[in-house]
């Protein structure tokens, strides 16, 4: 393989995968692992990569904090259908928790008016979406506001989750990563995420596509401490098996 065709392999497999290893590329173009390194960063150099840690994707992984209003008009058709799909795993009667951010803010739009539910909750926004529903009881988490995310961290919220024993924490995040784990661009929500996990039996990440190969600057917990990722029709097939060979679901909103 010439270096020109080598440099099309990589971009060809990052554009049909997502990532690319440079163990895996080794073997794949039957080159060394220098002489990959070598390639990734010529293609980095040029623009057209972003190396890390013994692998490279499209675009930088990292991601900002953003406000929610602008956060809301992205992805909007693929949040509407995962939101869809979400609804359909709430059952009456139950004492559930939601997150923060655009994604479950679809979900509390989509759950019926007339379902008897306990909902637990940081984020303000998701409170008054639930405020007509007369057949709900909402318990609305306090502590510090973050403006950006309509919601509350901080220490007071942590103590209030101790009191409450709930079925399942439907989340949004910023970025998924397979070496990483889950992250959110807020450390202090990142921390409050994590506790939610350990209050409930089953937890369920709602994230469209772009947040896959994407980091967040606070960690909330290892891919193994989920179980279900609901997410749409653009998700790199190797995330898909991935997480399914972790034992993960994974749903596919269509």
């Amino acid at each position: 393989m010439t270096i020109a065709e080598r440099h099309k392999f990589i971009l060809d497999k990052l554009s049909s995968e997502g990532f690319v290893g440079v163990a895996e590329l080794s073997k794949e173009m039957d080159v060394t692992m220098v002489t990959v390194r070598k390639d990734l960063k010529l293609l980095e150099d040029k623009g057209l990569l972003y190396r890390s840690h013994g692998s490279a994707t499209p675009v930088s992984p990292y991601v900002n904090d953003r406000p929610v209003n602008e956060k809301k008009l992205v992805q909007v058709d693929e949040k509407e259908k995962i939101a869809s799909l979400a609804v359909q795993m709430i059952q009456e009667d139950e004492a559930i928790i939601i997150g923060s951010g655009t994604t479950v803010m679809a979900l509390a739009k989509a759950i019926p008016k007339n379902m008897k539910l306990t909902v637990l909750t940081g984020a303000m926004n998701v409170t008054m979406a639930l405020m007509d529903n007369q057949h709900m009881e909402v318990v609305q988490l306090g502590g510090v506001v973050r403006k950006s995310s309509s919601s509350v961290v901080g220490h007071f919220a942590e103590d209030m989750l101790v009191s409450f024993a709930c079925s399942k924490l439907f989340l949004g995040v910023d970025g998924i990563s397979p070496e990483y784990g889950l992250t959110t661009s807020n450390m202090m929500e990142a921390h409050l995420n994590s506790k939610m996990i350990k209050s409930v039996q089953k937890t369920i990440i709602l994230a469209d596509s772009s947040k896959f190969r994407r980091k967040g600057f606070g960690k909330i917990c290892e891919i193994d401490d989920i179980d279900i990722v609901i997410t749409d029709e653009g998700i790199p097939e190797t995330y898909k098996v991935m997480l399914e060979e972790r034992g993960i679901e994974v749903l596919i909103a269509r």
